[in-house]
């Protein structure tokens, strides 16, 4: 495979293959064989091509990149590898190790005589066992012997940092979200079940700019909120309960992630102090966050401010998470992340409560970092909504 991509760079792909190429020379590794269609996507930024079959393997070395693929993509494949300039698509009908094996052999032994050696080989240790199998058979013949060094959140790590493209996109998916909310809360009414606000939620959604979903909403009423990932089934909104509703829109690519929590008539003193507490962990949380804070330190404030109002302990989950072409991605506000956070990082800030066989109720906005601290993409309001 020699250096002979010749049309012009990509705005997008061009860059984010540098990023990999020289994080591949700073660990030694020679090639990367990138397997997890959320990073092959991001890689080569193509647009309307992936879906979630795990099809796509894309081989990066130190001057080219190949997007090995099957018959049912290869099409839309070379049309956005036309517009971006930095990738090749191979659609030979082998397997991903058989593709990767012959196209280092290639590169590394002009003469095509399956003698040099090219080195090491990235590979994520997402990969399915059946795939690390396979380039082990591949790689054990008399062909090109390379070393398999397997990787941790290699590509992952580079994608936590957030291009103004993917800014833009992740502020369109919320728009939609945003709307969705509006639109829910004056659907919402006792009596309907949970599962049937859950369709409205997401038909909505769907009808007004998303592509799909981000994931599966969640609402959940009275004590079934009290799990944070509760599965909306056939109970029903009553008066008095609250109904946390968590969900998020895919749009250009880009996932959303946003909870509110509704209450069906006033609330009672302690869902009352609950959400007081919620609200002012959350916002506390976004005005400590900024370039330099880490993760721990705005989980550990998150937990400070439950405490101070008399729910502590009653987290239990991590404060928040990265957002992009995933809806958990790097870095996490977790208190086992000692990392601090960079301008670009687009995480959730999501401070819940969760009184087992009382109530939960969780405030969930997401945004990005910037230089002066955290510009929040979600414009629904945080003030206590009454039904």
């Amino acid at each position: 495979m020699s250096c002979s991509l010749s049309s012009p760079a990509s705005a997008l792909a061009a860059p984010r293959l540098a990023r990999l190429r020289a994080a591949c020379a700073d660990a030694g590794v020679n090639a990367f064989l990138v397997h997890d269609t959320s990073n092959v996507a991001w890689l080569t930024a193509f647009d309307g091509v992936f879906d979630d079959e795990a099809a796509h393997a894309l081989l990066v070395t130190s001057c080219d990149a190949v997007l090995h693929t099957d018959s049912r993509y290869a099409e839309a494949a070379r049309a956005a590898a036309a517009r971006e300039g930095a990738v090749a698509v191979d659609d030979s009908r082998s397997t991903h190790a058989a593709f990767a094996e012959a196209t280092l052999r290639g590169d590394g032994d002009p003469s095509g005589e399956g003698t040099a050696r090219y080195g090491s080989l990235g590979i994520e240790d997402s990969i399915a066992l059946v795939e690390y199998r396979r380039l082990e058979a591949a790689f054990a013949g008399d062909g090109v012997r390379c070393e398999l060094r397997e990787t941790s959140g290699f590509v992952r790590r580079l994608r936590a940092v957030k291009e103004p493209s993917e800014i833009a996109r992740l502020r369109a998916a919320q728009a939609v979200t945003d709307a969705a909310f509006a639109h829910i809360v004056g659907f919402m009414r006792p009596g309907l079940t949970e599962r049937e606000v859950q369709i409205e939620l997401e038909d909505f959604m769907r009808r007004h700019g998303a592509e799909g979903l981000a994931f599966p909403s969640i609402v959940a009423a009275g004590a079934n909120a009290a799990s944070p990932h509760a599965v909306p089934g056939d109970a029903k909104l009553e008066a008095g309960q609250c109904v946390v509703l968590d969900f998020g829109a895919r749009a250009h690519g880009y996932c959303s992630d946003m909870t509110r929590t509704v209450f069906l008539g006033a609330p009672s003193d302690r869902m009352r102090a609950a959400y007081e507490a919620v609200r002012a962990a959350n916002e506390r949380a976004e005005a400590l966050l900024r370039p330099g804070i880490t993760g721990k330190e705005a989980h550990e404030l998150a937990e400070a401010v439950l405490a101070e109002h008399g729910f502590g302990g009653a987290m239990g989950h991590s404060l928040g998470h990265g957002v992009g072409i995933d809806i958990h991605e790097e870095p996490n506000l977790s208190p086992r992340n000692d990392e601090p956070l960079a301008v670009g990082n687009v995480v959730t800030v999501e401070p819940g409560v969760y009184l087992p066989g009382e109530f939960g109720m969780r405030l969930e906005d997401f945004g990005v970092v910037v230089e002066g601290g955290f510009e929040v993409f979600t414009r629904s309001p945080h003030d206590m909504v009454v039904l």
